[in-house]
């Protein structure tokens, strides 16, 4: 548990900063072929009194970001690697901010999540939740196919994409269509919150 940030840099090099609060977290870092892993649960396990790990990371801004965590937020920013994936498995929020990666996956149980960057073509972007609120902030002229779905609220707000090619089915549970020329994919799934495009 803890809350991790990932910032871009144009340095290649990569700093993390822990702060481990009691009982403190044992942290092994390994470095494989240029992947830092650091497996907080594998290096802990069969430990039940351990507090929570706080990271600040900082990487190069082409980096690929694959982080999850089971309790606390994520946060990454000034990402424009192929890939950047944040999944909490079961409460936090999500913040993803400045990003123009091609892949993009955030996922939580309880929390917000909220992305504010580009939709690259032929891009793949998907954002769950269970309980929260989904917030997409995007560019006016981006240019995808959207599958939103709201089924326990009908909780979605398009926003200027509103006038697009767009259809509602399931009496609003769920709206398909597309934008622009429909380069990209995204879809938002939130099963008991709120979708909105900004």
């Amino acid at each position: 548990t803890g809350a991790v940030t990932v910032l871009g840099w144009r340095k290649s090099q990569v700093q993390i900063y822990a702060w481990l609060e009691k009982p403190v977290a044992k942290i092994v870092t390994q470095n494989l072929s240029g992947t830092i892993v650091i497996n907080v649960v594998k290096d802990n396990q069969g430990r039940r009194d351990v507090g929570n790990t706080n990271f600040t990371v900082y990487v190069p801004d082409a980096s690929i970001v694959d982080i999850e965590t089971i309790i606390g937020d994520l946060n990454v920013s000034d990402i424009k690697g192929n890939l950047v994936r944040a999944h909490i498995a079961s409460e936090g929020d999500v913040r993803l901010t400045n990003i123009a990666a091609k892949n993009v996956s955030a996922k939580n149980i309880t929390g917000d999540i909220f992305y504010d960057g580009l939709i690259q073509p032929k891009g793949k972007y998907r954002f769950i939740s269970t309980r929260g609120n989904i917030n997409v902030r995007i560019p006016f002229n981006s240019s995808f196919k959207l599958v939103a779905t709201a089924p326990s609220t009908r909780k979605i707000s398009l926003g200027y994409f509103r006038s697009q090619s767009i259809n509602y089915l399931g009496d609003g549970r769920r709206v398909v269509g597309k934008i622009g020329n429909g380069e990209a994919s995204l879809n938002v799934t939130n099963t008991f919150g709120s979708i909105s495009f900004i």
